[in-house]
């Protein structure tokens, strides 16, 4: 087997990784700035107070990160330990990270009809990594 085999898709996982980790940053940082910062280092007992329109849309994003991103990871590392990566789990990978790197900016400029195609984008990623594992690709 090519040693090169699934460096594609596991780069693409750790960088999803990384860009998981910015999405918790800048959400944070946003809804700080909005909240305060005595809020977030209290237990939170009350609720949360009103936040702006950016620091929703980032927090929303990274909510919908944690969403997708088991729903990919799962798929990358089968297709490696199986050994079915190929073209298409190669270019699965890639679109899923490049779509989601996108969908961060979109989303928190509020780009309403670009954020759903850049969404979907992300998922025929997972799609294609989904169908290689399972070895219908």
């Amino acid at each position: 087997m090519n040693m090169a085999m699934g460096m594609t898709e596991t780069t693409m996982l750790l960088w999803s990784v990384v860009l998981g980790l910015v999405h918790i940053v800048i959400a944070s940082m946003a809804v700080n700035k909005d909240v305060g910062l005595p809020y977030n280092l209290s237990s939170r007992d009350e609720p949360c107070p009103p936040i702006g329109k950016t620091a929703g849309r980032l927090a929303r994003a990274a909510a919908n990160f944690r969403e997708t991103f088991g729903l990919f990871a799962v798929p990358v590392i089968l297709v490696v330990l199986l050994h079915r990566q190929d073209n298409m789990s190669a270019m699965g990978a890639q679109l899923y990270f490049w779509a989601r790197l996108v969908y961060l900016p979109v989303y928190a400029l509020g780009i309403q009809v670009v954020r759903t195609i850049v969404w979907a984008v992300s998922v025929v990623g997972i799609v294609m990594v989904l169908l290689a594992a399972l070895g219908l690709a």
